[in-house]
């Protein structure tokens, strides 16, 4: 399979390379190609002929997509539109990434692929518009939604809290936020799994579990034995431009109705990438 990556220099493109390592991979990075351009995206699409096109581009510093509402949905809608037009015209596929972010966060039990969305931050919005674009324009779509990313080559909240902990020996973080924490390797083994096959449409796909920011770092913690105080607060006492969903729990059901295994646990999980964090460091945290 003949497989084009765009975005392939982020933290989950750069496992995502690593994963369809046997196949013929087209990776470029965003320096490479600008997925907003839509003369530069036709013209790399019709040289380079894939069979399927991945979208692992995206502008996720969710508080400045309040701000930078045109580059958010620029890089979040306007792209994927562009790299599924282009998949259509030449008979490709496309996979393309999404976000817990499109739900309201104000859900009692965990999402299905089909529930009613109602993102309330700037990002969740352009990145549900990104979906859309996708769904319309190419019918050999595989939209996928995934929730807390983490992985080792890329700023997130697993690094942060390392880095934080480890300099003052005391973190605040939110408890009233509930999500399930995705390892980016492992979403991307899942991902190969999906493509080639003609099971198009919607998926959600997170790591097992449910945790709060706030447990989720004592876990870190713990996995990387460290002695850090984590304290809890609420999300009313960080100044934050952008309104984050409170519950956004995915039910990764089309992905089990579809016959597929289900990712492990974000512990389990957690525990693989300390290893893979300490390896990359050098042995320390």
């Amino acid at each position: 399979m003949r497989i084009l990556i765009a975005g392939a220099a982020g933290m989950l493109g750069r496992d995502l390379c690593t994963a369809f390592a046997g196949e013929e991979v087209v990776s470029v990075s965003r320096a490479e190609l600008d997925i907003t351009d839509a003369a530069a995206v036709f013209a790399l699409v019709h040289k380079e002929r894939p069979s399927l096109i991945i979208n692992a581009a995206a502008f996720t510093n969710v508080d400045e997509c309040e701000t930078s509402i045109d580059d958010a949905y620029r890089v979040n809608a306007v792209g994927p539109r562009n790299l599924a037009a282009a998949a259509q015209e030449t008979d490709a596929a496309i996979m393309h990434f999404s976000t817990d972010y499109v739900f309201a966060g104000d859900a009692s039990q965990p999402q299905r692929e089909y529930d009613p969305v109602g993102p309330v931050s700037i990002y969740g919005k352009s990145k549900l518009a990104g979906e859309r674009l996708v769904q319309a324009l190419c019918p050999r779509h595989y939209v996928i939604r995934t929730s807390w990313l983490y992985g080792l080559h890329g700023k997130n909240f697993v690094s942060t809290m390392l880095r934080l902990g480890g300099q003052t020996g005391m973190v605040r973080v939110v408890d009233d936020q509930l999500g399930s924490p995705t390892y980016t390797i492992d979403l991307a083994q899942a991902a190969t799994q999906l493509a080639g096959k003609p099971y198009y449409g919607t998926y959600h796909l997170s790591n097992g579990g449910v945790c709060s920011w706030h447990q989720f770092a004592r876990d870190i913690f713990a996995a990387a034995g460290m002695d850090v105080t984590v304290e809890a607060i609420s999300s009313e006492m960080l100044s934050r431009k952008a309104k984050r969903p409170a519950y956004s729990v995915l039910d990764n059901q089309m992905w089990h109705l579809s016959g597929f295994t289900p990712l492990r646990s974000y512990k389990e999980a957690l525990q693989d990438y300390m290893k893979d964090y300490k390896s990359q460091s050098g042995g320390t945290v």
